[in-house]
């Protein structure tokens, strides 16, 4: 299959790995000194947990062309995402996915679908690596093969759509899972990692320094997003999600969060991503706070807790943007 991969971060660039490992045409839509080193050296991936490294080499653009593609995934930071509707639109590509954080996907999939010259589908992934690019080579922090949970914003993908989706990732482990209301599916995931980026921010993005007290704060913050969420008339997806932080399930998150915290994996997977994606996170946090204001007297203390020991948007700028 011939596919786009329109974005080239972390994400972005084990994506395309995997799609390449699968036998796909894979073109990879990439800027600046860093498409300039894909185009000289190829795409080098360190996977940090599974001790190797690996070399790919797809097409690189700077642009979007007018090839055709049998699919598309964008994947860019939140705020960036909007950005790129027209290009998702004018794309000669009869999917397109667009993957990570969104706190729009309505909007979006309307706003592509009313300026694209032909009928498309479009959907939305999620796919939960982290790490880190570097000047040469992407670092990437996983656990197994990954995968990615995908879906529409009123509906699981067609049949049609998921067989072509599951082509394209065969025999490389990469597991799809299918969601039927990725929309509420974001809200739940922002509802667990605005915590973490918190006590990051208030930690100086050190979350060693965690004390188990404040991973517990942490965790029942998550509880009184989740909630709003279920007040406001969200699902909350995965389904599994609130068995995962009561009784012995919820011992075992707190366990591995602090496991975590204490390792390069927090690093990597978490404060490494508050130092890079300021701006993602701050656009975020208002998206969420633009949620709360639907129901302005739910009682979140600890989440509040959280968010005021950080320090404030401007002053977090200052210092990472600055890195």
């Amino acid at each position: 299959m011939k596919i786009l991969v329109y974005g080239a971060g972390v994400i972005g660039c084990y994506l395309a790995h995997v799609l390449c490992a699968a036998g796909n045409d894979v073109t990879l839509l990439a800027r600046g000194s860093w498409r300039e080193t894909l185009e000289r050296d190829g795409l080098t991936i360190v996977h940090h947990l599974q001790k190797k490294t690996t070399h790919d080499r797809p097409r690189v653009i700077g642009a979007l062309d007018s090839e055709h593609y049998d699919m598309g995934f964008a994947v860019m930071q939140y705020q960036q995402m909007a950005a790129i509707l027209d290009d998702l639109a004018q794309a000669d590509s009869p999917i397109v996915v667009l993957v990570g954080n969104n706190m729009d996907a309505g909007t979006m999939e309307t706003y592509i679908q009313a300026h694209t010259a032909a009928h498309k589908t479009v959907l939305f992934g999620f796919q939960g690596t982290g790490g880190r690019r570097e000047t040469d080579k992407a670092v990437c922090v996983r656990f197994g093969d990954m995968g990615m949970t995908v879906g529409g914003v009123r509906g699981e993908p067609s049949t049609a759509d998921k067989q072509a989706l599951t082509s394209a990732f065969s025999g490389t482990g990469y597991r799809l899972t299918w969601s039927a209301d990725m929309d509420a599916w974001y809200k739940c995931h922002l509802a667990f990692i605005l915590p973490i980026a918190y006590l990051s921010y208030a930690l100086d993005c050190n979350l060693r320094r965690a004390t188990g007290k404040q991973i517990k704060t942490g965790l029942q913050a998550v509880r009184e997003g989740y909630g709003l969420l279920d007040a406001l008339g969200y699902p909350i997806l995965p389904e599994d999600t609130m068995e995962k932080l009561h009784g012995l399930k919820g011992a075992l998150s707190y366990t591995i969060l602090r496991l975590m915290a204490k390792t390069t994996i927090g690093e990597l997977a978490a404060t490494g991503h508050c130092r890079n994606a300021v701006t993602e996170l701050e656009a975020l946090d208002t998206a969420f706070a633009a949620l709360r204001e639907r129901n302005p007297v739910f009682p979140m203390p600890h989440w509040d807790a959280l968010r005021s020991a950080m320090p404030d948007w401007e002053m977090i700028r200052r210092r990472y943007e600055k890195e």
